[in-house]
């Protein structure tokens, strides 16, 4: 039984990603209309009507904007914490109550063949996580919108076999870009967005835990492109000896196509 990963969007438009083993099927956000979601599972050749749950990290409307929909065209089950839900009730609006499901950062818990892991996240919004998930010995985590990496993160990503990690902003493009000030101190902030260099003194300590596949993820179109943010990951790389292509895969997701279709084996 393969395990199969696709992002279908991330970035401030929207971000929405895809996880299954052929008998569960997931999705980690929901920031996409509904209609593109739609098209964009279609295109993988998954019917929408067999989703088993979609897992909400935050309650920002780019995660959440398509959530309601598809939850009331295909009775899908919506997964958040109690803070979450709190944050996205005025933006997805009504839910069937059977389909609201209550997780409690920090605690597992399964939907079908999937073991969850939501972790707590540095973020401004209610109650933030970043999730780990697990099928048959196969670990895909994604960690986005924060502010910062700590110890607990990455004990929680250790021994991931992909980590989707925000790369969101090249620092001077920020400093010297046309948003405001109190936007640049929000993005600059431990509760804001990792930057490239962030993103890749993360990779370096998280080579340590045994990871070595990284889709760089978030990426901001004013503040970044990108061409800038793999090369200034991969030059923190070379600076350390790591080769990537080599000793690490390094890849970017296109904040609106997305990223390719990943299959992970489970030797089952």
């Amino acid at each position: 039984m393969d395990i199969y990963f696709c992002s279908l969007a991330s970035g401030s438009k929207g971000n929405c990603h895809y996880i299954s083993d052929g008998e569960s099927f997931l999705l980690v956000d929901a920031g996409l209309n509904g209609k593109k979601v739609d098209n964009k599972l279609c295109e993988l050749g998954v019917d929408p009507r067999k989703l088993s749950g979609i897992i909400i990290s935050h309650e920002h409307r780019d995660h959440v904007s398509g959530a309601g929909v598809l939850s009331r065209k295909y009775d899908i089950p919506i997964y958040a914490n109690r803070g979450t839900w709190e944050g996205m009730m005025p933006i997805i609006s009504k839910v069937d109550k059977n389909n609201i499901k209550i997780f409690k950062t920090d605690r597992t818990f399964k939907i079908g063949n999937f073991i969850i892991h939501p972790y707590s996240i540095s973020h401004d919004a209610n109650d933030p996580v970043g999730f780990s998930i697990e099928n048959q010995g196969v670990k895909i985590s994604i960690t986005t919108d924060l502010g910062c990496i700590n110890q607990v993160i990455l004990e929680k990503v250790k021994g991931s076999n992909l980590v989707v990690l925000e790369s969101n902003h090249d620092v001077d493009m920020l400093k010297v870009g046309k948003y405001p000030y109190f936007l640049k101190r929000r993005i600059l902030s431990d509760e804001g967005h990792l930057s490239n260099e962030a993103a890749g003194d993360a990779i370096l300590q998280l080579i340590k835990q045994n990871v070595n596949s990284f889709l760089l993820a978030h990426l901001s179109k004013e503040n970044n492109f990108p061409e800038l943010a793999l090369q200034t990951v991969r030059n923190i790389m070379e600076e350390n000896d790591i080769r990537v292509g080599k000793d690490v895969f390094i890849d970017i997701i296109d904040g609106e196509k997305g990223s390719t279709l990943y299959t992970f084996a489970t030797g089952l």
